[in-house]
């Protein structure tokens, strides 16, 4: 049977969320940020056509488009209505896969049985504009990889579907940018030897590609091939992520205890950075040598930015942490996750420090998480123990 795979996308998603509950805001260049050293975490169409993406330095967006008027940005209004959305979705879809805060996929294989494909995504689009007055555009296709692509390529608002015989047809033509996991050092790495389009990278051979760029060009050569038989995961919403650390024998020394904490914070970070959720919430979790067990907790604004957190997480253990009895051990806990696209709090952080966090990522998942640590976690050191916790529903 041949499969039927839709990717369903919110339409500037920030922007429209924005513009939901401000009219005012409808037809105008518009740029979600915050700070003059901030970066761009979402912009309009009307302010793309002047040259602004995301990821860009709001000074430089500005100077591009002055006229633009700049939102700071709110991520638990866009939790809220990215929850409002997948309710929606969920209802109806039989299989559903709910990719970022923003992105879904959908598996309707058989369905044409029943009813059109095409025709039941289409209707599924408008119940989701109709319940949550939110732009969406959508894909039908073989595999991800094209549903995903053939979104990208209709939007603003295009309902796509690229059947089985065209789907090489429709990739030939394309840069190799619209490939995922082609990233901008690939990019370059292939312009370099004249492999621009999503055919001539098609018609490479896949262990040359491999041995151009590593692990992942098979994959890429796959895809550039139209070939992706990765299933959709039926969607679990998590609800939180913690590690705890029982020390070999009590202690009292305030300075490894919080060096310790310093470290778990980078290790959850790195998996909120890598798995894409942003914590509203932090728990922090001691245990006296008696067996004592007391937790303390804050709210603060979504973020999975380590310096953000360990500031928190510290706060909370010094207002915790006060009978000056030995520990055995120590809790850390982020809840109230919501799906971000972002590495870090772009509403908050400059271009710097966004740098710096994708340096120290990319090492990280290609090392390990020992690769490079802040000096000050360094007492941290991962074992079996250590295992981080996943809570689902």
């Amino acid at each position: 049977m041949i499969r039927a795979i839709v990717h369903m996308d919110l339409d500037t998603f920030f922007v429209s969320c924005e513009r939901l509950g401000n009219s005012q805001l409808e037809g105008i260049p518009l740029i979600i940020g915050g700070g003059d050293r901030g970066v761009v975490a979402s912009c309009s169409y009307e302010a793309r056509r002047f040259g602004v993406r995301s990821a860009m330095p709001i000074n430089m967006a500005m100077r591009l488009c002055p006229q633009a008027k700049i939102v700071k940005g709110d991520m638990e209004l866009y939790s809220k209505l990215s929850h409002d959305v997948t309710q929606v979705i969920q209802e109806k879809a039989p299989i559903m896969e709910k990719a970022s805060i923003d992105e879904f996929y959908l598996d309707i294989t058989g369905m044409d049985r029943f009813h059109g494909s095409y025709k039941w995504t289409n209707e599924l689009a408008q119940s989701v504009i109709k319940e949550t007055g939110l732009p969406i555009s959508f894909a039908l296709s073989v595999n991800k990889t094209v549903s995903k692509i053939a979104t990208g390529e209709g939007k603003p608002r295009g309902n796509l579907e690229i059947p089985e015989n065209d789907v090489r047809s429709f990739l030939n033509p394309l840069s190799i940018q619209k490939i995922p996991m082609v990233g901008n050092v690939t990019f370059q790495l292939l312009s370099r030897i004249g492999i621009r389009t999503i055919q001539t990278l098609s018609e490479m051979p896949a262990e040359v590609l491999g041995q151009m760029i590593g692990k992942n060009g098979l994959e890429i050569w796959k895809k550039a091939n139209g070939i992706d038989n990765s299933p959709v995961e039926p969607y679990t919403e998590r609800k939180s992520i913690s590690t705890e650390h029982t020390f070999s024998q009590d202690t009292i020394d305030i300075a490894k205890l919080k060096s310790v904490l310093m470290g778990m914070v980078e290790k959850l970070a790195f998996q909120l950075r890598s798995e894409q959720w942003l914590t509203s919430t932090i728990v922090v979790k001691i245990r006296y040598a008696n067996f004592d067990t007391e937790t303390k907790q804050c709210k603060i604004a979504y973020t999975s930015a380590d310096h953000i957190l360990t500031r928190n997480v510290t706060d909370l253990f010094d207002k915790l942490y006060q009978r000056r009895m030995r520990l055995r051990l120590i809790g850390i806990r982020f809840s109230g996750l919501v799906r971000g696209t972002y590495q870090i709090n772009l509403f908050e952080d400059t271009q710097e420090m966004l740098s710096l966090y994708a340096a120290m990522d990319k090492m990280k998942s290609r090392y390990g998480f020992d690769a490079v640590m802040r000096c000050a976690g360094a007492s941290f050191k991962p074992n079996t123990k250590d295992e981080i916790l996943k809570r689902k529903t």
